[in-house]
């Protein structure tokens, strides 16, 4: 296991609050820096915004406002997103922060120099929502003779001087990138896509526009912006410092997560600038589903957007995380409802986890005088548990390797259900009546494996966890994956047990 991680989530268009489909992507990506974290591993996550292009300047103009302002405030939106979540990013970039503008020109520059850019007319479809190009043959009509892209967004025929990149040049280095590195693409359906759009043929791609101004001035060009997709994807490399020296202690990057709408971009134009500029690709680019409102992607224009400081709001900001976390198989399209959050809040949240915490630590109080019973001779029923709870790292790092916190949970509730289990089946509640002792060695364990449990949920519910760990007396510094085996102290005085996962229940409608 490489002892370096970086992960990135894909930057978001300020144009508009963050929604729930921001958020999802946001907490998957803290879960795995987290994670990396607690592992031991050099983490360093990043997110931001992406703040240049054509439909940035018509929102701003739309708001009678410059460009730049109307980021600024949009911006702070996704940054109180990340505060209000516990989202635990390294850097918050913005594609107008200075440094990145430098890296950003130093790539164009590089890819240049290797013979890949040329100045060409350009003529198609453009779709500004998109920020993307379409061939004629992935245009859809519709009734009212409106010309669509794939995506459904409005396509216009835009003419324009333009500067070209080469991607023809590098068709065949994709497909053998595929072929040689098959997890480059997760999960696999996308790389299937991917492939297909490859094999069918790569035209080069137009880079700059001279239809407005509101972007990264190409070097040497006046009046041509660079296309906002090179500058939206080289956020990635900025932090790294390149080209100035020390650049690959931080790139090439181990996972860019992203949503399964701009894979293309990630996957084919991506990689491709990077081998022109001499660059190594990122690791691996995880594609991963849509939030879904009732089965339909949310959309302004749909009316369906679900805000999530709302939803944060009205059922707090762990279970939140916790329910997207765990309901949504990463990677492929879930369904979101209020229903169904109040459901796991009270299934897995309060009745499974809190109720297992809650009951062993006020056995505890009550019959231990508070402190950490003494362990003693281990029985068949307390030799399973352990077998049950140890194997519980391994399970979730290969979750993690596999970008798949709804796995990590599902095997961590798993202990939780056995130690409820043992629990049921030893009854220290009666054992305390005949053999006190024997007692005391079942809430030993059960408090045990409580710790090693709550430790592998810190990455899901940080804020929890750690009350629970509160509870335990576990001392900040042994919260790591590398302190699961510095078990319970026999002893140790524990604070009075409280309640961390209330029940949910819908709150009473005033009459009219």
């Amino acid at each position: 296991m490489m002892n370096r991680y970086y992960v990135t989530t894909a930057i978001s268009y300020p144009n508009g609050r963050p929604h729930i489909g921001h958020a999802y992507e946001a907490i998957a990506t803290d879960w795995l820096a987290r994670f990396a974290r607690l592992d031991g591993r050099e983490t360093f996550f990043q997110t931001g915004t992406d703040e240049h292009g054509l439909k940035i300047a018509q929102a701003a103009r739309k708001a009678g406002v410059e460009p730049k302002q109307f980021v600024d405030e949009m911006s702070r939106h996704f940054m109180e997103m990340c505060d209000t979540l516990d989202i635990s990013q390294d850097r918050f970039i913005r594609t107008t922060d200075h440094d990145h503008k430098a890296v950003v020109q130093a790539l164009w520059e590089r890819m240049a120099a290797n013979g890949d850019i040329y100045l060409d007319r350009y003529e198609g479809w453009y779709s500004v929502r998109d920020e993307a190009y379409y061939d004629a043959e992935e245009i859809l009509t519709a009734e009212d003779g409106t010309k669509l892209a794939p995506t459904g967004t409005e396509v216009a025929w835009t003419v324009e001087e333009s500067w070209f990149f080469r991607l023809s040049r590098y068709q065949e280095p994709l497909l053998k990138l595929y072929q040689e590195q098959p997890d480059f693409i997760s999960p696999a359906s996308r790389l299937n896509e991917m492939r297909a759009f490859v094999e069918r043929g790569l035209k080069d791609l137009s880079i700059s526009r001279t239809s407005f101004d509101w972007g990264i001035p190409v070097p040497g060009s006046p009046g041509h912006v660079m296309y906002v997709w090179i500058d939206a994807l080289t956020n990635y490399l900025t932090p790294s410092g390149w080209p100035a020296e020390g650049w690959d202690k931080l790139w090439p990057a181990d996972l860019h997560v992203i949503g399964k709408d701009v894979v293309r971009f990630h996957t084919i134009y991506w990689p491709a600038f990077l081998m022109s500029a001499g660059l190594p690709v990122p690791r691996r680019v995880f594609g991963h589903g849509f939030v879904l409102n009732r089965g339909e992607k949310m959309s302004k224009s749909l009316g369906n957007i679900v805000e999530p400081m709302g939803l944060a709001n009205t059922f707090g900001v762990d279970p939140l995380r916790y329910y997207l976390l765990r309901a949504i198989q990463f990677g492929q399209d879930g369904e979101w409802s209020h229903e169904a959050i109040g459901r796991r809040i009270n299934a897995d949240l309060a009745n499974d986890l809190g109720n297992l915490a809650q009951r062993t630590l006020s056995m505890i109080a009550k019959n231990c005088g508070g402190m950490v019973p003494a362990d003693g001779p281990a029985t068949d029923a307390d030799r399973a548990l352990i077998e049950a709870v140890e194997p519980l790292l391994d399970e979730t790092r290969a979750a993690h390797a596999a970008v798949r916190p709804d796995l990590a949970l599902d095997a961590i509730w798993a202990r939780v259900g056995a130690v409820n289990a043992y629990l049921n089946e030893t009854a220290p509640w009666a054992l305390r009546k005949t053999d006190p002792a024997r007692a005391d060695v079942v809430l030993y364990h059960a408090a045990e494996a409580v710790r090693r449990i709550v430790i592998m949920v810190q990455p899901a519910m940080p804020a929890s966890a750690a009350k629970l760990l509160d509870q335990l007396a576990v001392p900040e510094g042994s919260r790591s994956f590398a302190n699961l085996d510095e078990r319970l102290k026999p002893g140790t005085a524990l604070p009075q047990p409280a309640g961390v996962f209330p029940r949910w229940s819908e709150p009473e409608q005033a009459e009219a």
